[in-house]
């Protein structure tokens, strides 16, 4: 009963339930699951030879390797000496002559190989020298995962026994489908051949059980697979067998794989047992009036597993029936489900729940651990939450149902808890815990659900940070985590149910009141979690103890937050009124909300800070280090509601919001968090002094000009150049020992973090103006260069000039402050002056000649091109004239290059396009300024020494 033909069966399946028996379907079906298992198997076969190489690896030499009959499922037949002998090896090297101090090599003896079979061989790194096995203490019995047990039981399997059974089985669909096709038989006698071949296996698998138990899985599984198919093509496909007898046979097929299972101790016999029987209501069911038919057979396979779970400890099969059974009553539930059915389902989830609660019980009773008794939270947690909620659909309409389910669940738990204590067994102690905190909690629950919800967040969060608390004096884990679940739950709560903040009081309303005692319980709990609180030590405890440990700064930041929250709702605050056709009225104008919100979160962060460092509590100070970007988000609130830092009261707000920050600030911690700070309060400051240029355009009515557009870019201009003075002069020092705070220890991140982020804002306003600005300067008239465009322009050039130069002189530069005070700095000034020279007879074309102002247009006109030539010759010239007085020779050939560009556009563009004077004036001014060229400004020299070539 490989793995690959049960996944083909279950392929196969699959296709003829969609689609039909027909031969492609089944077939495609089959290849499909027989595939995916093929994969399956080759990466569990790769990931337990690398398990088994790397035990083998880590095992001292006098230890014997662990025998490969651990990993069968089954115990294999008595060992049979193998007629060969292994050769003695050497495990040292022999002494030599340049190692005279060495040992002779050690000889280990060959020791007697044992029978292992072909299948497990092929798994199993072949040793040099097998060592004399060595007692060893038995390992613990550790339940494992399903998949865990799958993995042991594949490793008695046999590859080409997989394989012939896959082959024999689309054998047989290939027969059944050619004598239908042919109507050799009827469809009774082909389908009956085909079960006497599936019983035919299951004899041969039974009688080879003791000495082949691998290939006898395989055979018994593939029978019981057939029979399966039988019945299933029966009553489905051919409609042959009613439906009540498929159910009676498809129950005894699942009863035949179970006896068979516990006979040969053979958990994936079972699982494909219970698997085949939870399907036949999926693969055979049909309308029915009533689900008495479903639900019994459903209640009989529950039976059955909890037979099986007083024996065996196979988590498996309790999962399997779990999921099974709850998802099938779900279905049914949701298709067919009406009043007339209320006392039998009510009978029917009853009794599920407690052959569940019973099962985990076996459960942990059966299956020991290093530190007590295993618990199955699935069978423990899900067993509670998917009743209950199944519960709750049933009583839903009924008054206080929901509460007295809820009474019900608790006192279910509560009972068997205290069933399970009376035993006094310690073993137990993890079960018992689980069911008592299950209990309290559905018996909590009650309380809310029989009352109104308005207050039940905050009677959770009180309740939760009383039972943490009491965790906490008693050092058990159970009860905390609990609190921290109720707590949680309540915080839910109450972001759903928050009310609408209505009150004539400040303060004294739901919306206030709520969520602050839900913060008050969370903070309270996250200060008791600022040190790691005692537990019992076993491995849920100590595996629960790290969560808690890591969930003290979410703690703190929910209580926080929450508290952020009331303050939200109070400057939301709405007046009521006496009229029911006037709207509630706030208490608080727009802005003043805004502000009134910055200003109290702020405050509370200043407050947290302090009890921080008072009491050494890193989370508390953490708030604080987000008052920066509250800051940000006011002032993005402010510009969107029209308003301006210099307005009142809004001034006196920033101021205080100010110094709030710098108070705060000056108290963090030295580290990349707080650097970054600094550097953001730059930038908040430049957007508050573009706030102040704007409010002096909106004073003067200047929106449609271009004294609004370079707003920001003097802004960004003015704190560029304020910071090289002011930050620049420590640049110079490899320390800030003589500067005073900023400054001290912050300097860098003022005068080249924060200077490096503006003077690209610099660099691309500026670039962005001199290209797109009109330079309308209304009401004033247009004079180039003497305008806001060009000045702001010049201004940015001489700022970034200046920051430049200031990095010169600095100490320990970053490459890229390297590369900005050498030769890349100084191209990047050229190129944006070379943009602002060409930009400012872009504009005086437009005002002065009255050329429109698009970019057709002013490529087109006659004026500009020829204008462009004689503004490059005459740069060109300048350049040249500047590299003689100098004596450099770079300079010279960058004109040399633009006068290039001068010719080469005379050439291809004014030459065709430029007609009339416009075309001789370029003509003739560019002739004559390259003469001035070739006559006053030679080539300088090259340097005549290295020095000076270096230089």
């Amino acid at each position: 009963m490989g793995l690959v033909y049960w996944a083909a069966v279950a392929g196969a399946l699959v296709a003829c339930w969609g689609n039909g028996l027909g031969l492609a379907s089944i077939l495609g079906g089959g290849i499909v699951g027989g595939g995916l298992g093929l994969w399956l198997r080759s990466e569990l076969r790769a990931e337990i030879a690398q398990a088994v190489q790397a035990a083998l690896a880590d095992l001292p030499v006098a230890a014997a390797p662990p025998p490969v009959e651990t990993l069968r499922e089954t115990p294999a037949r008595p060992p049979v000496a193998t007629p060969q002998a292994v050769p003695e090896r050497d495990v040292a090297p022999e002494p030599s002559a340049q190692h005279p101090s060495s040992r002779p090599a050690t000889r280990i003896p060959p020791a007697e190989p044992a029978s292992v079979p072909m299948a497990q061989a092929a798994y199993m790194p072949t040793p040099l020298a097998q060592p004399a096995p060595v007692a060893q203490p038995a390992p613990v019995a550790q339940p494992g995962s399903p998949l865990d047990l799958l993995k042991a039981w594949l490793l008695g399997g046999n590859t080409i026994v997989r394989v012939g059974l896959i082959v024999l089985f689309l054998g047989l669909v290939f027969l059944a489908r050619f004598a239908a096709m042919a109507g050799l038989f009827p469809i009774e006698a082909r389908l009956a051949s085909i079960a006497a071949i599936g019983v035919a296996l299951l004899a041969v698998g039974l009688k080879q059980r003791l000495e082949r138990p691998g290939f006898s899985l395989s055979l018994q599984g593939a029978g019981v697979g057939v029979l399966y198919l039988v019945v299933f093509a029966a009553a489905r496909g051919y409609d042959i067998l009613p439906p009540a007898a498929a159910f009676v046979f498809m129950i005894l097929f699942a009863a035949l794989g179970c006896g068979l299972a516990l006979l040969q101790d053979s958990l994936v016999m079972a699982f494909a047992a219970f698997l085949g029987g939870y399907a036949v209501p999926v693969l055979l069911g049909g309308h029915a009036e009533t689900p008495l038919g479903l639900f019994a057979y459903i209640t009989i396979l529950n039976l059955a597993v909890l037979v099986i779970a007083r024996v065996k400890s196979w988590r498996a099969i309790n999962l399997l029936g779990f999921v099974a059974t709850f998802a099938l009553a779900l279905a049914w539930g949701f298709g067919s489900y009406s009043a007339q059915h209320y006392a039998l389902c009510q009978a029917f989830l009853i009794l599920s729940v407690a052959i569940y609660l019973a099962m985990a019980v076996l459960y942990a009773h059966n299956t020991p651990g290093p530190l007590g008794n295993y618990a199955d939270n699935t069978l423990l947690f899900g067993t509670a939450l998917v009743g209950f909620g199944l519960q709750i659909g049933l009583v839903h309409d009924w008054p206080f149902g929901s509460a007295y389910a809820a009474l019900g669940f608790g006192a279910l738990y509560v009972g068997v808890s205290a069933v399970t204590m009376r035993r006094g067994d310690p073993a137990m102690r993890l079960l018992n815990e689980c069911m008592l905190a299950i209990g309290v909690g559905f018996v909590t629950l009650a309380v809310p659900l029989a009352l109104e919800m308005e207050w039940t967040s905050a009677v959770w969060a009180l309740e939760g940070a009383g039972a943490f608390w009491v965790g906490a004096r008693q050092g058990r884990w159970m009860p905390r985590c609990f609190g921290l679940m109720l707590q949680a739950v309540a915080g839910l709560l109450v972001l759903v149910t928050l009310p609408d903040p209505v009150g004539a009081w400040p303060l004294l309303h739901d919306g206030f009141l709520r969520p602050l005692v839900v913060s008050l319980p969370l903070l309270f709990t996250a200060w008791q979690m600022r040190a790691p609180l005692p537990h019992s030590g076993s491995a849920a405890a100590t595996a629960y103890a790290r969560a808690e440990q890591a969930m003290e700064p979410l703690w703190f930041l929910a209580g926080f937050g929450y508290a952020c929250i009331a303050i939200l709702t109070e400057v939301n605050r709405r007046l009521p009124t006496t009229s029911a056709d006037l709207p509630p009225m706030p208490a608080l104008s727009g802005h003043m909300q805004l502000y009134g919100a910055v200003l109290a979160i702020m405050g509370l962060m200043a407050l947290s800070q302090a009890f921080g460092r008072a009491r050494d509590w890193a989370v508390a100070q953490w708030p604080a280090r987000i008052a920066l970007p509250l800051m940000v988000v006011g002032l993005a609130g402010m510009l969107g509601l029209g308003r301006h830092g210099l307005m009142l009261p809004d001034a006196a707000c920033w101021l205080v919001m100010a110094g709030l920050h710098l108070w705060m600030l000056y108290r963090q911690p030295d580290d990349g968090w707080t650097h970054a700070l600094h550097v953001g309060g730059v930038l908040w400051l430049t957007a508050m002094v573009a706030d102040a240029l704007w409010l002096g355009i909106d004073r003067a009515e200047l929106w449609n000009s271009s004294w609004a557009g370079v707003s920001y870019l003097v802004a960004c201009v003015a704190m560029l150049i304020a910071l090289t003075r002011w930050a620049g002069a420590a640049a110079g020092h490899s320390d800030t020992d003589g500067q005073r705070w900023p400054l001290r220890p912050y300097a860098r991140a003022y005068w080249w973090h924060a200077a490096l982020l503006l003077a690209m804002g610099t660099y691309g306003g500026a670039l962005v103006t001199a290209l797109l600005a009109q330079g309308v300067t209304a009401p004033l008239p247009y004079i180039p260069i003497v305008n806001p465009v060009d000045l702001s322009v010049l201004l940015a050039l001489a700022a970034l000039a200046l920051w430049r130069q200031m990095l010169q002189t600095a100490r320990d530069l970053d490459p890229l402050a390297q590369e900005i005070a050498g030769a890349t700095g100084l191209g990047g000034l050229a190129a944006l002056g070379f943009v602002l020279v060409n930009t400012v007879w872009l504009r005086t074309a437009h005002h002065l000649f009255g050329i429109g102002w698009d970019a057709g247009t002013l490529a087109s006109s006659a004026v500009v091109q020829a204008g462009y030539a004689l503004l490059w010759a005459a740069m060109a010239l300048g350049l040249m004239l500047w590299a003689k007085r100098r004596s450099e020779r770079l300079p010279w050939m960058a004109g040399a290059v633009l006068l290039g560009a001068v010719v080469v556009k005379l050439v291809l563009v004014d030459m065709s396009r430029v007609e009339g004077l416009a075309r001789i004036i370029a003509f003739i001014g560019v002739g004559v300024l390259m003469l001035l060229i070739g006559y006053f400004v030679p080539l300088p020299p090259r340097p005549s020494t290295s020095a000076e070539a270096a230089a």
